[in-house]
């Protein structure tokens, strides 16, 4: 008999936290930018270097850290993770020169948000849900959204009145005060509670419990042999390009370009926030209903055309217009997650955890790549206009790859 309150839900609600608070650093670059510029003179060249390098050590680490987390246990992992992002975040107020941010935003930040990501994510609605995954997988990819909600008006606002070295320590301090509630309540499978996972039958097996390091290179080995994976792949490394890449680091600093104050760019991006946390429950319910590839090529379909019209729409003030392409991007800013992972699940099997480790590895490398390839056009033509508009290009490719996975499984014995 089904308990009344399953433990899967306080192990969500817990992650659903740690999630929070890891997304505070992704709130903080695009508010740190100018200030950093101010102060020190370097070249948003130069800073989109240190967030890339950041995402693309989040994405390789993501793979990893699931099979860390068969190895060692979900709450050593995380709480390690959060652990890093406190000190890359905190120790940046004490640097006086540029590699210094590459080692503080890129090196510890990017292995501690890697350690966790997405795949975090997808392990605990994996191994804790079997009915209610996608919606769970909605509401934990959310949390992220709900970390740029909350941390990222208060961060800008201190930056620009305060100083960006206390919107570092407010960053820092948010990981930190995660890791106390994380040891308390993180298990790695429900049989460590003496249940079942949500949802499960009187005739539920567990799947076998693996703790070799290899894993994630045998996940990769045995997905690169499918078309479908590459397709899913490329597919979300314009995700990452897109949205962290691209708006996530670059649309503070380009409204910033045209007359916006700072502290109205960064209401605009925690506005994406609140409709990202709609889109993406959404997402996660429609996951479980309808055929994810439909949903990926209209959710990549949309994100293009909001980028085609972005340079138009950017002024000194907000006009309805501007609030249209906040709502309408919010909405699809991670909604991709969910029918994402199912995917990887559904093609993959018991392999789909890792292998959307690496599918979020492309994620994160698409990201850097805009990141830096944002901050070098903005430096060369002196505008945005050609990062979005190639942005807008990439997500029709996206929407064309998606439609082409074959939702077949395949044999993961190999």
């Amino acid at each position: 008999m089904q308990r009344r309150f399953h433990p899967a839900w306080g192990v969500a609600a817990v992650a659903f936290v740690a999630l929070l608070c890891a997304a505070g650093f992704r709130a903080a670059p695009g508010a740190l930018m100018v200030p950093l510029h101010e102060e020190f003179g370097w070249s948003t060249s130069v800073m989109s270097l240190a967030v890339s390098i950041n995402l693309v050590l989040y994405g390789l680490t993501a793979p990893f850290a699931a099979a860390l987390m068969d190895r060692f246990g979900i709450r050593q992992v995380v709480a390690c993770a959060l652990t890093l992002v406190a000190l890359g975040a905190g120790g940046s107020v004490v640097m006086t020169a540029s590699w210094q941010l590459l080692v503080f935003w890129g090196l510890l930040i990017g292995l501690g948000t890697g350690s966790m990501a997405l795949v975090f994510a997808a392990t605990v609605a994996n191994r804790w849900f079997v009915n209610r995954r996608g919606l769970v997988m909605g509401v934990l990819t959310a949390g992220s959204a709900t970390g740029q909600l909350i941390f990222l008006p208060p961060v800008t606002a201190l930056a620009e009145n305060t100083g960006w070295r206390p919107a570092s320590l407010v960053v820092a301090a948010a990981a930190l005060l995660a890791v106390p509630l994380v040891w308390l309540v993180l298990r790695d499978h429900p049989e460590d509670r003496g249940v079942r996972p949500y949802g499960a039958g009187p005739g539920y097996v567990a799947p076998a419990r693996s703790a070799s390091s290899g894993r994630a290179i045998g996940g990769l080995l045995l997905a690169a042999r499918h078309r479908s994976f590459w397709a899913l792949a490329a597919a979300f490394a314009i995700c990452g390009a897109t949205t962290n890449g691209l708006i996530g680091i670059h649309f503070i600093p380009s409204a910033h370009d045209h007359g916006m104050p700072a502290t109205t760019a960064a209401g605009l991006l925690a506005v994406v926030g609140v409709f990202d946390i709609i889109g993406t429950i959404a997402s996660g319910w429609l996951t479980d209903k309808v055929d994810p590839r439909l949903l990926l090529v209209a959710y990549y379909a949309f994100r293009g055309v909001g980028l085609v019209m972005l340079p138009w729409l950017l002024a000194d003030r907000v006009h309805p217009s501007m609030v249209l392409f906040i709502v309408v991007y919010g909405l699809d800013w991670v909604a991709t997650v969910p029918p994402t992972a199912a995917l990887c699940r559904e093609i993959f099997k018991e392999q789909g955890t890792i292998v959307f480790g690496w599918v979020f590895a492309s994620h994160q490398l698409g990201a850097a790549a805009a990141a830096l390839g944002a901050g070098v056009i903005r430096d060369t033509f002196g505008t945005y206009t050609y990062a979005w508009w190639s942005g807008a290009a990439l997500c029709l490719i996206a929407a064309v790859l998606s439609i082409t996975v074959r939702a077949r499984p395949i044999l993961t014995s190999a």
